[in-house]
């Protein structure tokens, strides 16, 4: 396992990665696992870690770390010695902290996307659609708090910090036009019509999704797991209401001016009420 000189690191591995337990490797940290010890039979060389592991390790100890010790004062070496590497497998895999920091937030909100049309499948009921998704929203919020805590405290630096703001803008974006486009498909699915368009709508659920989660963090004892699902399903249900259906082949078009179903059309029938669904309300969407 070791170079046939008996110091250093292994003689074969991921390149710009040192390993724990080899002579002249760094290791002082509270949050470092013992060192690994390898079976004289298994001497040889030692297996390259694939990138994408390195990285999942990475995010895993560093995810721990900010949780447990704040941003400040979680270090990145002791991270990498965390994850099984030292300070040379960050650098290989990130800019820096910042970067590794929202490297943790951008994973973790793409899980949570991924979760939510995984659990919709290919329901085509409004209803279903709605109470599936704000039952996974919900338990994601209340069951991952540290990943709420990470948000808050990045969101808090991004406000004093350029650099941090410069990392956590584009991320915010990437997350709202995710959400958007996964609302657009959940809706042309199911048949419904979205109240606004549906970048607003990914807006308005951003805001609650991340309001909720710091309200679960103040006062989990008030703020559990049905109060969140009650609450996204609430505005869920009005951004994407199940009274009013439509075609998916509906260009969702504002109607015709002079179409008899227009309650402002000259062909209108006299006193014709003002239609609650009219497509003018709708136009943005």
């Amino acid at each position: 396992m070791r170079s046939s000189s008996g110091g250093g690191s292994p003689r074969h591995g991921t390149p710009g990665i040192e390993y724990p337990g080899y002579p002249g490797t760094p290791e002082h940290s509270a949050l470092s696992h013992p060192a690994p010890s390898y079976p004289a039979e298994h001497e040889g060389p030692v297996p390259r870690v694939p990138r994408d592991e390195v990285r999942r390790r990475l995010l895993t100890a560093a995810a721990r770390s900010f949780a447990e010790l704040g941003y400040a004062d979680s270090r990145l070496e002791d991270i990498a010695n965390a994850a099984g590497f030292t300070k040379g497998a960050v650098y290989s895999n990130f800019a820096g902290k910042r970067e590794l920091f929202g490297a943790i937030l951008g994973d973790g909100a793409d899980s949570e996307f991924a979760a939510v049309m995984k659990e919709l499948g290919d329901t085509d009921q409004p209803a279903e659609a709605v109470g599936l998704a704000a039952r996974t929203v919900a338990r994601r919020i209340v069951g991952d708090a540290e990943r709420g805590q990470l948000g808050l405290e990045f969101a808090a630096r991004a406000a004093r910090d350029e650099r941090t703001r410069a990392i956590l803008t584009p991320l915010r974006r990437a997350q709202r036009a995710t959400a958007a486009r996964s609302i657009a498909s959940v809706a042309e699915r199911t048949g419904v019509r979205p109240a606004v368009r549906p970048e607003l709508a990914a807006l308005i659920l951003h805001c609650l999704c991340n309001g909720l989660s710091n309200e679960c963090i103040a006062d989990p004892e008030a703020i559990g797991a049905d109060t969140v699902e009650e609450a996204l399903a609430a505005v869920l249900t009005a951004l994407i209401d199940p009274q009013t259906p439509h075609s998916p082949h509906d260009p969702q078009t504002p109607h015709d001016p002079h179409s008899p179903h227009d309650p402002h059309s000259p062909r209108a029938p006299h006193g014709a009420p003002d239609s609650p669904t009219d497509d003018s309300e709708h136009s943005n969407g």
